[in-house]
């Protein structure tokens, strides 16, 4: 059975974004996925020859780093010879210039923050075409240091700044174009419209819906499971997982199993409520297991953030494993009971598969691609896996995004409540106290961040917000209360907000809020004397801690 991906490529064009390690790389995927075009991001190492699908279109991404170093990352030259259309963004342009004769320089001042381009009509409709739909002046996000200082050689400039006389160029003959900006930002208010001419320079059919995923999907996991063959399902309560099991219970039936394991440190009471979640409103089967013993005893001591995700991760296949093995018993002794008594059974298949519900973002950040882009941080259920694990695993969410999945879950029949659901992270509360990890250090992180939740909820602003929790820090403060001298710890508080989660920007609660909050922590949890508040955004922080 093919992967995902495979199955993807068959079925919807694809462009192919070539990261040379921006930030913004994630971005342009995002941009083209808006306009309904499915589009996959590669190193810029990619050989062509060794891609199993023919993209529609590629672009090239920019990058910390400068075409004329020793050592810069330098794109596959078939690229320009695949007879599809490219476009270089930044660093892209200039890998562009740089691989057909032209010459790129350091400026003499860094150029970031806003500009306008002003656009260059050539009167050949195959140059023109990229900004077909714009203005004269277009604004737009620069962030660069280098420019071109020469245009190669087939190629015109279709737009320019005063400080960027070369802000866009296209081939004479080739459908090859790049600019200086950065369109996938939104800083860039045209950017939408510019990707929108590319797909259509490309060609690209914009069938890429979850409706019609949804029956994609659900064909290729019964051509990938089989007729017999069962499926467990690790269930952490969030929203990833939630839609990955309605999706494979939609699939296969009762043939699907989730699991949700107590591993210590999940939010109060949040095993029952998955439970109830579940059970309730979604009708799958789905088993509690209490394993905080066992999670909790392999992680006393462990400080490190991506030890604790290891150990996590191997520690949840432990238990998979096991609880596969017993729930197969159970029905060999069903199977055999029913032959005793004379009763025909159909025989029920083993659990070779493990459902998760890996995101796309998940792979990015646990990855590091053999070029330029770095691993940011290991994900438990992506890069802290048993490499000798039993079960092999299915995980249909893998290719998207967020917002992708929530627009999915609503088409499944589950509840907006449930699908607005705030994302917790499968290592639970272990990645958000920096430190051992302790029951009783659980407690006071379950306790502070429940009144933090509740407290957003009853304000109004839990639906305004992409992700808040709170966070246990490894450090002590003086505070006096009951007019006693404490020294106790600090919590601090995080609220994002983001569409993809791969960017975010803090949000701004009303100081009366924050200020009503900090009171009810410190009054109500015992050994809390201190609130922080985090205002951070991704870049240059993650939206997690750990």
């Amino acid at each position: 059975m093919p992967a995902l991906t495979e199955a993807i490529h068959s079925q919807y064009d694809s462009l192919l974004i070539l990261d040379f390690g921006s930030q913004y790389s994630h971005l342009i995927t995002r941009r083209c996925r808006e306009l309904n075009v499915y589009c996959e991001m590669l190193p810029c190492t990619q050989k062509m020859a060794d891609l199993d699908w023919t993209p529609k279109g590629i672009i090239l991404s920019g990058s910390p780093y400068s075409v004329y170093d020793d050592g810069a990352p330098r794109v596959d030259p078939a690229v320009f010879e695949a007879g599809v259309p490219v476009l270089g963004i930044c660093y892209g342009l200039q890998e562009i210039a740089w691989c057909h004769g032209g010459k790129v320089d350091p400026h003499d001042r860094r150029e970031y923050g806003r500009a306008d381009v002003q656009v260059v009509r050539t009167g050949d409709e195959r140059m023109d075409r990229l900004f077909r739909d714009e203005a004269d002046s277009v604004p737009v996000w620069m962030s660069h240091g280098d420019q071109l200082s020469k245009c190669p050689d087939n190629f015109q400039v279709i737009a320019r700044t005063d400080s960027a006389p070369f802000a866009a160029i296209a081939h004479t003959s080739k459908p090859i174009f790049g600019i200086q900006f950065h369109a996938e930002v939104t800083h860039s208010p045209r950017g939408k419209e510019l990707f929108s001419a590319f797909v259509d320079i490309c060609g690209a059919q914009r069938n890429w819906t979850m409706s019609t995923f949804i029956d994609k999907e659900i064909a290729r996991i019964r051509e990938m499971v089989g007729p017999r063959d069962r499926v467990l399902g690790a269930i952490s309560g969030g929203v990833d997982s939630s839609v990955a099991a309605k999706l494979m219970h939609a699939a296969i039936g009762e043939r699907f199993h989730a699991v949700m394991v107590d591993n210590g440190v999940l939010r109060a009471g949040e095993a029952k409520q998955v439970d109830e979640m579940l059970n309730k409103h979604l009708g799958v089967n789905v088993t509690i297991v209490d394993a905080s013993e066992l999670f909790l005893s392999r992680l006393e001591g462990v400080e490190d953030p991506e030890k604790k995700r290891k150990i996590i991760g191997n520690t949840f296949i432990n238990v998979f494993e096991e609880e596969a093995a017993k729930l197969e018993a159970a029905a060999e002794e069903e199977e055999a009971k029913a032959k005793a008594e004379g009763k025909e059974q159909e025989a029920k298949g083993k659990y070779e598969f493990l459902l998760q519900g890996t995101l796309y973002p998940d792979v990015i950040e646990s990855i590091s691609f053999k070029g330029p882009s770095a691993t940011i941080k290991t994900h438990h259920n992506v890069g802290g896996l048993l490499e000798n694990m039993k079960m092999k695993l299915i995980e249909p969410l893998r290719e998207l995004f967020k917002d992708e999945v929530r627009e999915l879950g609503k088409l499944l029949g589950i509840p907006a409540h449930l699908v607005g659901r705030h994302p917790f992270p499968g290592p639970g509360l272990a990645i958000r106290i920096l430190g051992p990890v302790t029951r009783g250090q659980v407690a006071i992180l379950q306790a502070a961040d429940a009144i933090y939740i509740e407290e957003i909820r009853r304000a109004g602003h839990y639906d305004k917000i992409s992700q808040a929790f709170a966070v246990l820090l490894p450090v002590r403060a003086v505070g006096v209360q009951g007019d006693k001298r404490t020294y106790d710890q600090v919590i601090a508080l995080r609220a994002a907000q983001t569409t993809d989660f791969m960017t975010a920007t803090w949000y701004d609660f009303p100081h009366q809020f924050l200020s009503h909050v900090s009171n009810r922590i410190t009054n109500e949890v015992a050994g809390i004397n201190r609130v922080v508040l985090d205002i951070s955004s991704k870049p240059p922080a993650t939206i997690e801690w750990l």
